[in-house]
């Protein structure tokens, strides 16, 4: 037998592209065969159901791209079948086009109720059969386009809630004394919550509210948290940090978008809150009972991110403070969260809810009435509010400054020797209105730890040069009596005399100088600090703070008192406007 040669490519019969599996679902053979050979021709392969439990089951095992419904058959008809069919689909796109006889209204539009795409009416016309599934297919390709699409943004959004919780959200205090209602209204918050501690144990506080919501609102909290945490972590003041927060935004930000924020700074003693209201609703200090308002802080600044750093001006409010009050902040998302008449929450609301809630957390109460309130209501913006007790907890977080004397000296009035060795020395002088608007304590001490590996130390040494500049400063320089912060409204008066001293000072100096050198086991750094003030009775506040110390009683001071126990030594000379300390530590 002669083999015959095999076809060219020329010779070869049209065969037209695949396009899947289509289910044809129809009690008559007759409607099936032909269809079946239609839609063969045009590249589709064919499986078959007489009815529509049949044609669910074999749906589920085939997977077919689509669907050829006849309505009317016995043991389940096509309305239910494709009822049940779409709900197999999930997230793909399957057409369902009905084949029927019908020509009432109401039937035809029951067939799309219950998720048919399209349908034919029998007899059906061939040419009419080809574009209509050519219809369904284009919108089939555009769904399966949207999903992969959809699906590379849920999975960036995933990378990018990560990246977000780990800078954002990851490193801030954890306490119970802390309480946190944060309910975005997209799955990323433009409302920002950031809490950290400082080298003095001073807690820093910021709860802001970028405009908008969603992704686009929080990428601005990335660079708001790396500046918050960098300068809390260096020991800088809650008016520095703003600042350099406005700048920030002021340059990375679109014209339009800015953020609303409310910071506050804790002394680590709780005696005294530093609060910055920018453009938020009213922060609240409640009293103890929990169910008073002490105090509202109203927005006395622009939001960050809108005016130049110049004339950018952040007033703080100064407030003294008790143990068992609380401090609570909210974005104006509380206020104006919607129920599903339109109705808003709104402040008077909140005041009847703390009136209910009494000695129980206010942002646990608030959570259960919101929900009750709002309902199933849209939510139109982010929710977020933060409530803080004032109690020794709080701060227990926040470990304690380790002693690094390891030798005890007497209090004389020369200077310790020490061995001699390679050093490392360097001063800064601040004169006039400098001393208003920089603090030189973050950068004395971030420059001690770039010439010297002194991280274990920096918070000791933090507090000793926060203690003697203060100290140079306000007594020294400005002249201020600490008696003034033995009141009830102590530290408030004292700030505002502060301020008033320092927005008038005109001449009057104080100088660092800082003489580190690390030793085969250990090492040791002297601070020196001159003011140009006249000095004071350094010998008798000296006594005074030694006899208080043994009754637990030291009035004032108390400052010089922790600087004494964290140094080798604490002396002055001339009238007392120049000061020296030796920090030692052994390894």
């Amino acid at each position: 037998m002669t083999q015959s040669a095999p076809l060219s490519q020329e010779e070869k019969p049209d065969l037209p592209p695949p396009r899947g599996v289509a289910l044809l679902v129809d009690d008559e053979l007759s409607n099936r065969v032909v269809l079946g050979a239609l839609l063969k021709k045009m590249g589709y392969q064919i499986i078959q159901a007489v009815d529509g439990a049949q044609a669910v089951n074999l749906f589920g095992q085939e997977q077919p791209d689509i669907v050829f419904m006849d309505v009317m058959m016995p043991v389940m008809d096509g309305l239910e079948a494709t009822s049940l069919i779409k709900g197999m689909c999930s997230d793909r796109f399957v057409p369902v086009i009905f084949l029927t006889a019908l020509t009432d209204e109401k039937a035809l539009v029951r067939c799309i109720e219950v998720g048919g795409d399209d349908f034919l009416t029998k007899p059906f016309s061939h040419t009419v059969l080809r574009s209509k599934i050519q219809a369904m297919e284009r919108i089939r390709d555009l769904h399966r386009e949207i999903s992969k699409l959809y699906g590379q943004q849920q999975q960036e959004q995933e990378i990018a809630e990560k990246v977000f919780n780990g800078a954002v959200l990851t490193n801030n205090v954890d306490t119970d004394q802390i309480h946190v209602l944060l309910r975005p209204a997209a799955l990323f918050s433009g409302d920002v919550l950031l809490t950290a501690f400082t080298p003095t144990g001073d807690l820093h506080v910021l709860l802001g509210d970028f405009t908008g919501h969603g992704l686009y609102a929080a990428l601005g909290a990335l660079p708001v948290s790396e500046v918050f945490r960098t300068m809390t972590s260096k020991g800088f003041a809650i008016e520095q940090i703003l600042n350099e927060i406005n700048r920030k935004l002021q340059e990375l930000l679109p014209t339009g978008m800015f953020l609303a924020a409310n910071m506050l700074s804790i002394s680590h003693d709780l005696e005294n809150i530093s609060l910055c209201n920018c453009g938020m609703p009213d922060a609240l200090i409640l009293d103890a009972s929990a169910s008073q308002i002490k105090r509202r802080i109203s927005s006395n600044s622009l939001p960050l991110g809108i005016m130049p750093s110049g004339e950018f001006r952040i007033p703080i409010e100064q407030i003294s403070a008790d143990s068992g009050e609380r401090v609570v902040l909210l974005s104006d998302g509380v206020l104006e969260a919607r129920n599903p008449s339109g109705e808003q929450f709104g402040a008077e609301r909140l005041q009847q809810l703390l009136q209910r809630a009494g000695n129980k957390s206010l942002v646990q109460a608030a959570e259960v009435e919101l929900k009750d309130f709002c309902q199933d209501a849209e939510q139109d913006d982010d929710i977020s509010m933060v409530e803080i007790e004032l109690l020794p907890a709080l701060v227990a977080s926040c470990e304690s400054i380790p002693a690094a004397r390891t030798e005890t000296y007497p209090l004389t009035d020369e200077p310790i020797v020490t061995s001699s060795g390679d050093a490392v020395e360097f001063s800064l002088t601040l004169q006039g209105q400098k001393m208003l608007h920089t603090n030189p304590v973050p950068l004395l001490i971030s420059q001690i730890q770039e010439l010297e590996d002194l991280q274990s130390h920096r918070r000791a040494l933090f507090t000793i040069l926060s203690e003697l500049y203060v100290n140079a400063l306000d007594h020294g320089v400005l002249g201020l009596d600490s008696s003034l912060k033995q009141h009830a409204d102590g530290f408030t008066r004292y700030f505002e005399e502060r301020e008033r001293a320092l927005n008038s000072l005109s001449e009057g100096e104080v100088s660092i100088s800082i003489r580190s050198q690390l030793q085969e086991k250990g090492g040791e750094v002297i601070i020196r600090v001159e003011d140009s003030g006249p000095g004071f009775d350094f010998q008798h506040i000296l006594e005074e703070i030694d006899e208080g110390a043994k009754t637990n009683t030291v009035p004032s001071g108390r400052g010089l008192l922790l600087v004494k126990e964290l140094c080798a030594y604490l002396r002055y000379e001339g009238q007392g406007n120049k000061a020296e300390v030796l920090y030692r530590w052994s390894d």
